[in-house]
């Protein structure tokens, strides 16, 4: 009953704002996905229209960067983060993860068998995923990714812990996936990425304040989570005959 908003220090009151802009930017961009796109004449769907997807996400990462970009250059003071310090470390990671990431999408993925889907929902996208499915995907989890950076610096600038960081992190990321509900999935369906958002969204801010070149690594797991979610259905489920 003591609380007046007198009591706010501008530190919390930036730090409020802070998390209402990553709050804001990822709720209406998952809404503008599910319901601005069809009135677009788009079909929401990553196998269907991923030149538009990629195009749409693209808007969003420029205004991930546009508006968080103050946020981003303090990056240096508060972990290990030097902009591409080791160039040669750099080249090869970039390379490396490039090359993986286009190996698998153009050649791994159209070898694996075809499986069929039998349920009376209609299949999300990475269950029938295609090739053209990873477009779009990669650049929404920069969009993510970008996101992430953010609120790790935010609750960084206030002197928190990582571990802290990281709790934040994994209950606010693995919340936000509670939006995949608006595709028509069932429940266990969002259920299982909330606990997997929860756990790589733990992992997230050691990797980001921690590890040299640790956004690339945060990026690559996130990728690699999807890559495995694709793959395991053609590997395990019943292939078309």
């Amino acid at each position: 009953s003591r609380f007046s908003i007198a009591a706010v220090t501008p530190q919390t009151a930036q730090l409020i704002g802070t998390l209402g802009q990553i709050g804001a930017i990822w709720i209406v961009s998952d809404i503008g996905y599910y319901l601005l796109l069809p009135v677009l004449g788009v079909t929401p769907g990553y196998n269907e229209g991923p030149v538009a997807i990629t195009l749409y996400y693209t808007f969003w990462v420029g205004i991930a960067v546009i508006t968080f970009w103050p946020l981003y250059g303090k990056w240096s003071l508060y972990g290990k983060w030097s902009t591409f310090e080791n160039r040669l470390t750099s080249y090869g990671l970039w390379s490396l993860s490039f090359a993986g990431c286009i190996l698998f999408a153009a050649y791994v993925l159209p070898s694996l068998p075809t499986v069929s889907w039998t349920e009376s929902w209609n299949a999300p996208d990475i269950r029938v995923a295609t090739p053209w499915y990873f477009l779009p995907k990669s650049i929404e989890i920069l969009f993510q990714q970008l996101l992430v950076v953010a609120l790790v610096l935010a609750l960084a600038t206030q002197d928190y812990s990582v571990r802290t960081i990281a709790i934040c992190c994994a209950l606010l990321f693995g919340g936000t996936h509670i939006l995949l509900g608006f595709g028509g999935v069932p429940l266990g369906y969002v259920i299982r990425f909330m606990v997997s958002a929860a756990i790589f969204g733990f992992a997230f801010p050691y990797l980001i304040l921690k590890v040299q070149n640790g956004l690339a690594y945060s990026y690559m797991i996130h990728w690699l989570y999807y890559a495995a979610s694709v793959m395991l259905p053609h590997i395990f489920a019943s292939p078309v005959k």
